[in-house]
């Protein structure tokens, strides 16, 4: 089963770009984001992120995220109607401001999060670890890490699945609606998922060391990752799009 988080090949023009030229990509959308003030560009950014999406060809597993986070959305839209006080009444508690301002922080929650995810959906781990030690002088360690830990949360998300199932076996009640008792009955799995994850981390950090992992320097990869025109011409829209996001 496919994670939301895999790579997709592909040949697009979004694949081609050089990894640090696609972080740049998705850096811009994110600080466009926090700067736009208006309804307008806020949604105008997230359609932005959702049509690169569909022409990557990862927009089902975008929209896969985006189903995830949209009640985390509608929760921060309750909290800033319950909160935000000042504005016009509208009903009872609820006013304009609140509104506005829930609304607001709803969009950026999916704004923020949706352009990293797209990269990783487009962009080799071992591609974009490479890329950063390269042409960022971040040192591999730092980089391997980084990746290290994203390649984990699918083996976490399987034990955490397959101890669910096991419980499930024995008579727990998993399928609950209410979240409260969803919660209490998730809490007492952290433990063995903990004892788990730990194993794992000790296991590659032990086969790293054996690889000679800290030889390692920016001169080791035998793939080179160069600038072309397609990532000046995508350095160039990043700017746009972060004035853009003044702008709006």
């Amino acid at each position: 089963m496919l994670n939301v988080i895999d790579y997709i090949p592909g040949n697009t023009l979004l694949h081609r770009l050089n990894p640090v030229t696609k972080l740049a990509l998705a850096a811009a959308i994110i600080i466009a984001t926090f700067l736009a003030n208006s309804y307008l560009g806020l949604v105008g950014l997230l359609t932005f992120t959702l049509l690169l999406a569909a022409y990557a060809g990862v927009f089902g597993r975008l929209a896969r995220l985006l189903k995830l986070l949209v009640p985390i959305a509608c929760i921060m839209l309750v909290l800033q109607v319950i909160f935000v006080r000042s504005g016009t009444v509208l009903v009872g508690f609820v006013t304009d401001e609140g509104l506005i301002t829930g609304g607001k922080a709803c969009l950026r929650l999916l704004g923020v999060a949706l352009p990293l995810v797209l990269v990783l959906m487009v962009t080799k781990l071992t591609d974009l670890a490479n890329a950063c030690v390269e042409k960022l002088h971040l040192p591999y360690k730092y980089a391997f890490a980084f990746t290290t830990a994203l390649r984990f949360v699918p083996v976490f998300n399987q034990e955490m699945n397959a101890i669910i199932e096991a419980q499930t076996a024995r008579g727990v009640a998993y399928d609950t609606k209410n979240p409260l008792k969803k919660i209490q009955l998730m809490l007492p799995l952290c433990i063995p998922l903990l004892v788990s994850s730990v194993s794992k981390t000790d296991a590659t950090a032990l086969a790293a060391e054996q690889r000679g992992f800290y030889l390692r320097t920016r001169e080791s990869s035998f793939k080179r990752y160069p600038m072309r025109g397609i990532d000046i011409a995508a350095f160039v829209l990043c700017v746009a799009i972060i004035a853009a996001g003044v702008a709006l």
